[in-house]
């Protein structure tokens, strides 16, 4: 999965599923710049670790729920390293409620970043990338997107949202090359699940054909397959790294 002389962008890229897709990335040879919105010391301490073994690797603050920084940050990465081929939209946040107690501040914030955000970072980044000469655009769902979730409805109602918007620029992008998709994890070993108690995690497992939760890296390893030219003749497909959940 060569990617030298590639650039990516990993938006929420510090840490989490993030900060195993950053380091893969650069591990198999791209610069990579890693975006965070509060978490400077987790960038500032993954830039270290990707130079430490050769790699390539710079931190920029942006929220890319809001438009001009999103432009920033694309336009920073041009500036440093002259182009820009891969964009990984990972960044997320959660804001759990049933609807009759979830406030209008909660769901917009959520859309305003796991949906606007893909967005934005998309319209910000389209020109540079569709002249690049070779285009990936990897946008990150869930399976709470395909299934729904109680308690989730703007998480969910974002997440299906991203596997909308993926198929249409994948429509938009074909004709130039650039291949758009969409991973969706489902369970994957976390904070999350730590959280559940034995019973809970008895009940999802037991929905889970593999028996098991996934890994972080089992995702990283998904999306530098779809960024690197192996994954050249997939798009506007949702690829589910789930286990077998939502089979």
């Amino acid at each position: 999965m060569d990617l030298s002389n590639k650039v990516a962008i990993v938006t929420g890229g510090a840490s989490g599923i993030g900060y195993h897709i950053s380091l893969t990335l650069a591990k198999n040879g791209a610069s990579v710049v890693i975006n965070y919105n509060s978490s400077a010391e987790k960038a500032n301490q993954l830039v270290k670790e990707i130079n430490s073994f050769g790699g390539n690797a710079l931190a920029i603050q942006a929220d890319v729920s809001k438009f001009k920084d999103a432009q920033k940050l694309v336009d920073v990465t041009v500036e440093t390293f002259g182009t820009l081929n891969i964009l990984v939209n990972n960044a997320g946040i959660t804001a759990d409620n049933l609807i009759l107690r979830m406030s209008e501040e909660q769901f917009d914030s959520v859309v305003n970043t796991n949906l606007k955000g893909v967005w934005n970072m998309i319209k910000a980044s389209s020109k540079t990338i569709l002249k690049s000469g070779y285009g990936r655009i990897i946008n990150i769902s869930s399976v709470s997107g395909v299934l729904g979730n109680a308690g989730q409805s703007n998480y969910s109602a974002a997440k299906a949202g991203v596997l909308g918007l993926t198929k249409s620029i994948a429509k938009e992008f074909a004709s130039r090359g650039v291949t758009v998709n969409a991973v969706a994890p489902g369970f994957i070993e976390s904070d999350m699940t730590d959280k559940l108690n034995d019973t809970q995690k008895e009940t999802w497992l037991s929905k889970i054909p593999l028996g098991r939760f996934g890994t972080k890296q089992e995702i990283a390893d998904v999306v530098c397959f779809l960024a690197c030219p192996l994954g050249a003749y997939i798009t506007g497909h949702t690829l589910s790294v789930d286990g077998g959940l939502v089979m």
